[in-house]
């Protein structure tokens, strides 16, 4: 592994640089709503997609750490409650309900939960072993209850 000496503008290689296994930072929920925000200023809605792709990455790195029998729904639903994505998670035949979603700010006119659907979207196919597509069909950001995540086409 190499990294950049900017103050020298030199590559240093070698065993001396180890890269952590892990490194967590905390985003506050008006960070993440202004990040949205953001995006949305300078893309429109197509951001929507780029945050759902975000989501399944950061499942894709859950899925890859399920032992052998482990149940993906089980590992995610709690490594999602660890890191603070959501405060109650139940996976149904249909998707999953969500309460507390760090993504959800009410007073909306459109679902904000997209890296959730992601990542949600993303434990299902670990699962099924089959592409599933999940649509935020119920938002708290949009005066629901809870967020309810449905597989798109009803399948």
């Amino acid at each position: 592994m190499e990294w950049l000496d900017n103050s020298r503008g030199t590559f240093i290689g070698g065993s001396q640089v180890r890269r952590p296994l892990a490194r967590f930072v905390k985003v506050s929920q008006q960070e993440l709503d202004s990040v949205r925000k953001l995006y949305e200023s300078v893309m429109s809605y197509a951001c929507h997609g780029l945050f759902f792709r975000e989501g399944m990455v950061l499942a894709e790195e859950v899925t890859k750490s399920i032992a052998l029998g482990e149940d993906p729904l089980d590992v995610g639903r709690k490594v999602i409650l660890e890191r603070g994505w959501a405060e109650e998670v139940a996976f149904t035949d249909a998707g999953a309900r969500v309460r507390g979603s760090i993504e959800a700010v009410p007073g909306g006119d459109v679902e904000t939960c997209h890296r959730l659907r992601g990542i949600l979207s993303k434990l299902l196919e670990a699962k099924t072993r089959h592409r599933v597509r999940l649509a935020e069909v119920e938002c708290v950001s949009t005066g629901g209850r809870e967020c309810v995540f449905e597989q798109e086409g009803g399948a």
